[in-house]
């Protein structure tokens, strides 16, 4: 059990800030639903979405390559070096052009109006994508805490920012106005463009989180080696199209919404959509935290004997964590979704299927150990892309006939083929004897109990609660006694 432990304890600290934080930012859900109207909340999610292919495209596989080549003491410092300048060239000709041809790209993604918007994610990204590398390094050395602690400072100053911004602000201004904490107010804030310090608020979280960063990375001595540089880049290079595959999957779908759907709702169906897949997203926390302290988990341990065991037997508690996860979420989704504003409730039929998209995720992310241990990370390439194409292909013929709802199949689609896929894949070049039984069994499990649930739609929610309270008393001990028995099943 030891491994399991060492596993279990780096991922509630990995995952920490990363659950405490999302939970806190889906906090400001609430104010973003309520503050703002469909249509700009559709326009913080574009524009995020935006930059999540930026930031694949500029950490172009790095951080996995700095995990493969510094496996040994003496390598980690000349790996972190050769990334880490890697990393700053590319970033810094990627701000120099984002920052003069602003305007350009502006006129492209249709915010003609707004060039201080690309401004200002031009530097977001650079210092995010600056802070990648020294994150993997305090992954890397087995640096949790301090990993957690700047993770919370980041998230916490951009929470506070926000509703300093966005909340606080225009209260002072609103009863204070003849003030001369009004007046100071005044010089930096200007009430009729709210939107635009959620970004304000990004920036500044990220600018200190490099500066905190800063002392783990100034104090080695840089070396660029070549020939390693050239090594990691050709292995990173498939993580790269994998990775924009893969944000293609994730994110593509809320950009084709705006271009496929008529101009006059496409921001409001964005907005509905991104509200509710931030209800969905709780499936995220949990696997985002686990992929944290996994990938240095599972290339420390695969020279050891037992190492296929190991993985077998982590897919099969990941599949009862996610499984919980799902039933858990819609066993309350009645007051869970009280978070969002009322107009953007609509759309909540796309929450378990897109939960279920993202539990198949977390299994494809178990899987994905066999072409990341086996040097062959042009499958995880070849995977991505198709899975891209699943996507693109069904959102196209989905989303003008049934809207965002055939968005959210398309991502439970194409996630489903990619770890049907990668199983049999892995079992080719890399075989780990998976429980496919309890897997299965444990995911149709959940989805029967949800079917229960729907079933006796109670009309009182007080009954309704307590009658899935009882549901999800009865999946936890079903597990349990599973597992409990596992050696006669």
């Amino acid at each position: 059990m030891r491994p399991f432990k060492k596993l279990a304890g780096q991922t509630a600290i990995y995952g920490l800030p990363s659950i405490l934080g999302r939970t806190l930012g889906y906090l400001l859900v609430p104010l973003y639903t309520r503050v703002f109207d469909k249509s700009d909340y559709g326009t913080i999610i574009l524009l995020y979405s935006y930059v999540s292919f930026l930031l694949v495209i500029l950490t172009y596989g790095m951080e996995t390559a700095f995990f493969r080549f510094s496996q040994t003491k003496n390598n980690k410092n000349i790996a972190f070096s050769t990334a880490f300048i890697s990393l700053v060239i590319t970033t810094l000709i990627f701000a120099f052009l984002s920052i003069k041809f602003s305007q350009n790209i502006a006129n492209i993604i249709l915010y003609p109006d707004n060039n201080n918007y690309v401004i200002c994610f031009s530097l977001i990204i650079s210092f995010d994508v600056l802070s990648a590398i020294p994150f993997a390094k305090l992954r890397a050395d087995n640096n949790p805490k301090r990993f957690a602690i700047i993770k919370f400072t980041n998230i916490s100053i951009n929470i506070f920012l926000n509703l300093f911004f966005i909340l606080l602000c225009p209260f002072l201004l609103a009863n204070y106005n003849d003030s001369s904490l009004a007046s100071l107010i005044k010089l930096f804030f200007i009430s009729d463009n709210l939107i635009s310090y959620v970004f304000i608020s990004n920036l500044i979280a990220s600018f200190i989180t490099l500066l905190l960063l800063s002392s783990d990375f100034l104090k080695i001595k840089f070396r660029f080696n070549y020939i390693l540089w050239r090594q990691m880049l050709i292995y990173a290079f498939p993580l790269l199209i994998a990775g924009l595959a893969g944000i293609m999957n994730e994110t593509l779908d809320r950009i084709l919404l705006r271009y496929l759907l008529p101009s006059q709702i496409a921001e409001d169906q964005v907005g509905i959509y991104g509200a509710c897949y931030k209800i969905a997203i709780f499936m995220s926390l949990f696997i985002q935290a686990f992929r944290y302290a996994a990938e240095p988990f599972f290339f420390s341990h695969a020279k050891e004997k037992d190492a296929k065991v190991l993985y077998s037997q982590i897919m099969n508690y990941f599949v009862i964590t996610v499984s919980f996860i799902f039933l858990l979420t819609m066993m309350y989704i009645d007051v869970i979704i009280l978070f969002i504003g009322e107009e953007f409730r609509v759309g909540a039929a796309v929450i378990p299927i897109l939960l279920l998209a993202n539990l198949f995720l977390g299994i494809y992310y178990n899987l994905s150990v066999w072409f990341k241990l086996t040097n062959n990370t042009k499958f995880g390439a070849f995977l991505s892309i198709f899975g891209a194409i699943i996507t693109l292909s069904l959102n196209f013929y989905l989303i003008p006939i049934i809207g965002f709802m055939g968005s959210a199949w398309a991502t439970l689609a194409c996630y489903f083929s990619m770890t049907i896929l990668s199983y049999f894949l892995g079992q080719k070049y890399y075989q780990v004897k998976y429980n496919i039984k309890k897997i299965i069994a444990y995911i149709l499990l959940s989805v029967l109990f949800l079917f229960l649930s729907k079933l006796f739609n109670f009309e009182l929610q007080s009954i309704r609660l307590i009658f899935n309270t009882i549901i999800l008393i009865i999946f936890v001990a079903i597990v349990y006694f599973i597992e409990f028995n596992k050696n006669k099943i």
